[in-house]
């Protein structure tokens, strides 16, 4: 079972790290956007668009990195004053209850929406819009698995934490 957890984790914390500088560049192309619009007087549909696509790679393909590190919204008042063991079963609970289905059902549900997307070669409805709009909605079902795996490294995680308690 460690040996699972942490091949999952490694994955997690390889894609998390691998795609984190695309914050950074997020940031400066959004910079650029700015004062090109507002101090030069131009604009680029394509180069707007890229921020919108580092956007989604950022958040699809972070999703295990953030689960992984625990910084997903959560409500810890109470949960932070309990027992590793409750807390375990609560983390146990919401995983089977909540993230295994809703990852999932996101997964499953976006199946034909993106095999639809690719059969036509997708690209931005916009005029000067990028291309290649198809490969960002196939990171739904990336996202979705991605999260099911780090869910599923996190179950095996409380399930030992009740084993050894």
């Amino acid at each position: 079972m460690p040996a699972v957890i942490r091949i999952l984790d490694n994955l997690a914390e390889l894609l998390g790290k691998s795609i984190a500088w695309l914050t950074l560049l997020m940031m400066l192309v959004t910079c650029i956007v700015v004062v090109a619009r507002y101090l030069l007087n131009m604009g680029s549909i394509a180069i707007q668009e890229s921020v919108m696509y580092m956007h989604g790679v950022v958040f699809m393909l972070g999703i295990g990195y953030t689960l992984k590190h625990q910084n997903h919204v959560r409500v810890d008042i109470i949960y932070q004053r309990m027992s590793p063991r409750v807390r375990a079963v609560i983390d146990i609970i919401g995983t089977l209850i909540f993230l295994f289905p809703v990852s999932s059902f996101i997964f499953f549900a976006s199946l034909d929406y993106v095999a639809l997307s690719w059969s036509f070669g997708e690209s931005s409805a916009q005029p000067g819009g990028l291309p290649g709009t198809y490969v960002i909605k196939a990171l739904i079902p990336t996202m979705a698995f991605l999260l099911f795996l780090q869910g599923f490294a996190d179950l095996l995680r409380n399930v030992s934490v009740l084993r050894t308690q």
